[in-house]
């Protein structure tokens, strides 16, 4: 199995690095593990939805929109 870095899937899933860390830590990602202070992820591994809440989605949602 081939794997990537936190920067190399912040890059390809267009987040910022430290987004794709904590997503790794939380356990958003199937088949992450750390090496050392890094994390592996697998190549093949698809972006997590973003079940976050922000005001702005809210507004929209009220809205119908």
């Amino acid at each position: 199995m081939d794997y990537i870095t936190t920067k190399e899937a912040a890059e390809k899933w267009g987040l910022t690095e430290r987004r794709v860390q904590v997503l790794c830590r939380q356990g958003k990602i199937s088949g992450v593990f750390r090496l050392g202070w890094a994390w592996a992820i697998p190549r093949e591994a698809t972006k997590p939805e973003d079940h976050r809440k922000t005001r702005y989605k809210e507004e929209q949602e009220e809205q119908g929109q």
